[in-house]
């Protein structure tokens, strides 16, 4: 009986008891209060002129003790800043978040802080005050307390200290090693007892300089009020009739050193995803004499939980309202599938305005927001598989995480790393569609690009039956360009394109057209190319969405030459290739995550005056990527009233590893030279 109840003491806290602190077997790496005066100084930080701040020292260690209401995990830390420049003041302001649910919270015991400068060579510290800090509600269940540290200069050092006390063991704290701003030194420690059973998730690419593990015993001091803890438990029993339990207990340690900054790179997902960082979860407790008891989910059980759950999976049957204006649309649409699922996903489409929100779970009835005419992507989401399924598709929920809330791992089942729900449809042939409604100006079966994020789980009436998705872009980033000009003597130009943008650039440029409209979007065009002119342009294929979206405009671009000119030196690309190399740096530790493959092509057909000719004929270039990751092609050739250029690019990747970064940087930095290169076009003699 007594091994039940503790059993339940571990999980929900519901004994009297006192408490035993746990030996520290290794001293720590800093000492609250103690600093060396020389970080006072410029000296030290003399290679690191580019960063606005630099962490001297990140300590923390969790460990377990016993309370009045159960095992409470004890977080403690130490943080110590320099900080470098006015743009670094922002590190010497500090948070913690406190969770609290059901009736029980966690709690700040302690935080203290100091900051200290160097005045007339004397070490000078000030305390940071209560009035400093503050109390944020961030959602329901989180608190935020933030501070701010005092006298704050450039030079100065600024460290704070906290303990916080949690009555929630699956609430281990996670630790992050690395930031945007160097840091010298990140330790993190943690003591569990084997009645515990944790995943620990390591990531990022930076090196640990410690990885430590030994086995220890811990001591936590039990009073039952007379009754014995019972067979089973490692125990001694104390003269006032108290019982020590005395577990095994694993010490764990990781540290590193000279973490360099996780720098913001293109084609990143979220640095989240990248960060050197160790994540906990507990999986199960495994108390002595009783069974495994597992705490995390599987994902079989989140499925199951989110079928039942009122704001998910019992909206998914809810469309019958729609019945009476799904009739003549499907009737319209006539038998093709497809065409009836761009019917069904238009009128979600048109009818519910997304607000922008990615949510997992409704806000609302799928009723409610059809009626309210706007929600989260979630409502607008659900109304969509409900409707689908009224018009007699076997529609489902596709949940995912997005690009910018992470990348989700399927070996960790947890719910909380979902945040977004598409609908997917499996057709009688064997195929599927992935369709999402968010997005007015997208084509039905296109998926928007802050959902291409490795994997989604497609969650099925039959629970079990639910599997793994990979989040594919069909679509590309299309881009053709075709382009007539004419070269006076005066060196001026003036011509015609023809453009075309089809795929994701397609709707990235529809979208940009809608919010400035015709006439700003042309202005904005013109402005980006120096001493151009645009008096006449025409949109075409603007609202069918399945279709490249093209503009046809003439152009006229003056010399500042009154008379003929000897020689003109000209480069065309440059108004319509590439402008700057996107991988700049030399080298790069993660992958580059376009989203999808990436296809541009300009043909420029050049005219020249009459009596004048290309000095010398350009080498032209082909390229291509290892494992045929990407081409680029260019050539310039005669023709029978002056030259014909033509770039061709393709990336047939959308994601490129860490390995390949270097090839794919080379690649870009060829490409950029040759559309850089500048035609001589002389006056024959």
């Amino acid at each position: 009986m007594m091994q039940t109840l503790l059993v339940r003491a571990l999980l929900v806290g519901v004994l009297a008891v006192s408490t035993a602190g746990l030996a520290r077997a290794q001293e720590a790496p800093i000492k609250f209060g103690k600093i060396d005066e020389a970080d006072l100084t410029d000296k030290p930080f003399v290679a690191d002129s580019a960063a606005s701040a630099v962490v001297l020292c990140d300590f923390g260690r969790s460990r377990f003790e016993y309370g009045p209401r159960g095992f409470v995990v004890v977080f403690e830390r130490i943080r110590r800043v320099k900080i470098l420049k006015k743009s670094g003041y922002e590190y010497a302001t500090g948070q913690v978040s406190l969770y609290h649910a059901n009736g029980q919270e966690e709690k700040l015991t302690t935080l203290k802080g100091f900051t200290y400068n160097l005045v007339n060579g004397q070490v000078v510290k000030e305390k940071l005050n209560s009035e400093s800090i503050f109390k944020e509600e961030k959602t329901t269940n989180i608190t935020i307390r933030k501070f701010t540290m005092p006298n704050v200069r450039v030079g100065s050092v600024v460290e704070y200290a906290y303990t916080i006390g949690s009555d929630f063991a699956f609430n281990f704290q996670d630790w992050t090693f690395q930031e945007d701003i160097p840091i010298r030194w990140s330790e993190y420690r943690a003591s569990i007892p084997e009645y515990f059973d944790y995943r620990m998730l390591m990531q990022g690419y930076e090196p640990l300089a410690v990885q430590e593990q030994t086995e220890s015993t811990g001591q936590f001091s039990v009073s039952y009020k007379g009754e014995t803890v019972g067979s089973g438990f490692n125990t001694t029993r104390t003269e006032g009739g108290s019982e020590i339990l005395m577990p095994r207990q694993t010490n764990h340690r990781w540290a590193m050193q000279n973490v360099p900054p996780l720098r913001e790179e293109p084609y990143m997902t979220t640095a989240n995803d990248y960060v050197a960082r160790i994540d906990f979860e507990l999986a199960g407790v495994r108390m002595p004499g009783q069974p495994y008891q597992m705490v995390a989910g599987s994902w079989e059980k989140i499925d199951s939980e989110l079928l039942t759950d009122d704001e998910f999976g019992t909206q998914l049957n809810r469309a019958s309202f729609l019945k009476d204006q799904l009739t003549p649309l499907l009737a319209a649409a006539g038998a093709d599938p497809a065409a009836r699922i761009a019917a069904v996903h238009g009128l979600v489409r048109r009818s519910v305005k997304y607000n922008g929100q990615s949510r997992l779970m409704a806000t609302t009835t799928v009723r409610r927001a059809f009626d309210q005419k706007s929600g989260s992507s979630a409502d607008v989401n659900l109304l969509l598989i409900a409707a689908l399924r009224e018009a007699g598709f076997a529609a489902n929920p596709l949940v995912l995480s997005t690009r910018s809330h992470g990348r989700l791992q399927p070996e960790s089942p947890m719910l909380n790393r979902l945040n977004y729900v598409m609908a997917h449809v499996a057709l009688p042939d064997g195929q599927e569609v992935l369709l999402d409604a968010t997005d007015e100006l997208a084509p039905y079966n296109m998926v928007p690009t802050r959902c291409l994020n490795g994997q989604g789980r497609l969650v099925l009436p039959e629970a079990q039956k639910s599997r793994w998705i990979d989040l594919k872009p069909k679509d590309r980033l299309t881009s053709y360009r075709q382009v007539t000009m004419a070269l006076d003597e005066n060196g001026g130009l003036r011509g015609s394109v023809h453009q075309e943008h089809a795929g994701y650039l397609a709707l990235a440029q529809r979208e940009k057209l809608r919010e400035l409209g015709e006439k700003k979007y042309v202005a904005e065009l013109g402005a980006s190319h120096e001493g151009w002119s645009i008096p006449k342009y025409t949109f075409k294929g603007r609202d069918e969405l399945h279709k490249p979206l093209m503009l046809e405009y003439e152009f006229v671009s003056s010399s500042e030459a009154s008379a003929p000119v000897g020689t003109v030196y000209l480069n065309p690309l440059r108004d319509f290739g590439m402008d700057k190399n996107p991988f700049l740096h030399e080298n790069r530790r993660f992958p580059v995550d376009l989203g999808s493959q990436l296809e541009e092509t300009v043909l420029v057909n050049l005219t020249l005056p009459a009596g004048y000719e290309l000095a010398e004929m350009p080498q032209g270039l082909v390229m291509e990527l290892p494992e045929k990751g990407g081409r680029f092609t260019y050539g310039v050739q005669n023709g029978p009233t002056g030259i014909q250029i033509v770039s061709r690019l393709t990336l047939s990747k959308p994601v490129y590893s860490a390995e390949e970064y270097a090839y794919l940087r080379a690649f870009f930095a060829r490409l950029m030279a040759k559309q850089g290169e500048q035609l001589v076009i002389k006056k024959k003699v």
